[in-house]
């Protein structure tokens, strides 16, 4: 099983916020913020953090998906990335 905080970018999307400024209302390291964006584990207190910043539940910034489908999700991304696969 692979974790997925695609959920929270969908949010900050919704919410016309950046990385930068969920790190600074929620008051979580610039570590922890790298961390989510390549959908590694995070402590839980991380997440609580980002839960209170946004008034959300922990179900709405991430998901635990088959590693089938989170390999299917990569794949997809670098198909519409080109940038991201020349840099691998």
């Amino acid at each position: 099983m692979a974790i997925s905080y695609r959920k929270l970018w969908i949010q900050l999307i919704d919410r016309n916020m950046n990385k930068t400024e969920l790190r600074e209302v929620s008051g979580i390291t610039t570590n922890a913020l790298a961390a989510l964006g390549k959908d590694e584990r995070v402590t839980t207190d991380v997440l609580n953090k980002i839960c209170l910043a946004l008034k959300c539940d922990i179900g709405d910034i991430m998901e635990i998906i088959p590693d089938e489908e989170y390999k299917k999700r990569q794949e997809r991304a670098k198909e519409l990335n080109p940038v991201r696969k020349e840099e691998e």
